[in-house]
């Protein structure tokens, strides 16, 4: 779990960490090494679960070797989808992590939304609806492996 008080904002207590695939953690359908090793650091403090409609169809390939979980969407709903995941897990114990328009909803409604920039670049509603805006995967992993970076970016 992340225990973390953030002066005049929240206190989290974080349990799951949701994070898109494609454009958030894959480019063009690919994972690199470094971003694997954050999540093998990470999943030692909370579950984290991969949330995607695998365009490549790649995924399960991609990310073997890695302890996250898997959950396919339907391309068609793939929004509200990931918005019920968000809300069955407890959305006050989770942090999200997306570009895509298919992710605004889940952004919004988790305790920390975090909006990927990324190679890809994001949807801007993507971007209006998170509470962190971060360049790419790896400087979003490390400020979750680094809670006080958490605090420094949300504190009031």
């Amino acid at each position: 779990m992340i225990e973390i008080d953030i002066p005049s904002y929240k206190q989290l207590k974080i349990k799951y960490v949701v994070l898109d695939y494609n454009g958030t953690l894959a480019v063009d359908g690919i994972i690199s090494s470094a971003t694997k090793q954050r999540l093998e650091k990470l999943s030692k403090k909370v579950k984290i679960y991969i949330l995607t409609a695998d365009t490549y169809g790649n995924v399960r390939e991609n990310i073997k070797d890695v302890n996250v979980s898997l959950k396919i969407i339907s391309q068609e709903n793939g929004k509200i989808d990931k918005l019920n995941f968000i809300r069955e897990l407890g959305a006050e114990h989770c942090i999200a992590v997306g570009n895509g328009n298919n992710d605004v909803l889940m952004l919004k409604e988790a305790q920390i939304g975090i909006c990927i920039i990324g190679d890809e670049g994001c949807f801007t509603e993507t971007i209006k609806n998170s509470d962190i805006i971060i360049k790419n995967i790896n400087d979003c992993l490390d400020l979750l492996l680094n809670p006080n970076r958490l605090k420094a970016t949300l504190r009031g």
